[in-house]
């Protein structure tokens, strides 16, 4: 299935109408007064309900804050769907195509079970696995600039090398050697995407104070259940974090 919400400029008629009485007055917009940020996220493992769950989630939560563009949410179920690595790449294109190359930003929500080859991906009898160097490549063809690109899998961390750059910021909710945790099939939120998404990201200004938090209040969380710590990483993305500052 696939949600868009799309921005309508309600003031545009008006601008216009004015400019055609006045033409000698040209009203100046910055560039952060144009930028769109659009939303793609992909809840890639159909056999648990927790991945289409956050992916809807997280998109909502990133809309909220720092949305301006499109918003497309694709998953999977234990029937099928069409959250496909195919189906990435053509999205990811056409989010593209309809961006300002420069200017904007793609943020990328990705949630899945996760290995050290690269993320799941499960739509009834069709199985997948979307490597870091499948992802890269698609990323690469859009030409988009500025990109974020969060990951919540176990053993995330191996797409940082791939995908991290001072233009392209990457957040995984572990490292390359460790699993995460909460990937229970009516729940809501992975641990993760709970601490990142549903808590720290609806208070924080910056991805960066989001993270923050979000690993603290992980950790706190794999530390009460003795679970191994996952290690949450970010990389990447000193031209995009200064794009991407939340509205109360």
């Amino acid at each position: 299935m696939t949600s868009k919400s799309w921005i309508s400029w309600v003031g545009a008629p008006l601008i216009a109408l004015v400019l055609t009485v006045m033409p000698s007055v040209s009203p100046v917009h910055s560039v952060e007064d144009i930028r769109k940020v659009s939303v793609m996220s992909f809840g890639l493992f159909g056999d648990q309900g927790v991945f289409r769950n956050e992916a809807t989630g997280a998109a909502q939560v990133v809309a909220g804050r720092f949305g301006s563009g499109p918003v497309n949410v694709q998953y999977n179920s234990k029937k099928g769907g069409g959250a496909t690595i195919e189906a990435l790449a053509m999205s990811l294109q056409v989010a593209a195509n309809g961006m300002d190359a420069e200017n904007d930003v793609l943020f990328l929500i990705l949630t899945s079970h996760g290995s050290r080859a690269g993320l799941a991906v499960k739509a009834g009898q069709l199985t997948q696995t979307l490597t870091p160097s499948n992802l890269a490549e698609m990323l690469a063809r859009t030409g988009v600039r500025h990109k974020v690109v969060v990951i919540s899998a176990c053993y995330s961390g191996v797409f940082i090398p791939r995908l991290a750059n001072s233009d392209t910021l990457v957040i995984t909710a572990a490292d390359a050697d460790h699993p995460s945790f909460g990937c229970r099939d009516k729940a809501k939120w992975t641990y993760f995407g709970d601490a990142f998404f549903n808590v720290a990201l609806r208070q924080a200004k910056s991805l960066k104070n989001a993270f923050v938090a979000a690993r603290a209040l992980v950790r706190k969380r794999e530390l009460r259940e003795h679970f191994e710590p996952s290690n949450p990483l970010m990389a990447g993305g000193a031209n995009v974090q200064p794009l991407l500052m939340a509205g109360p």
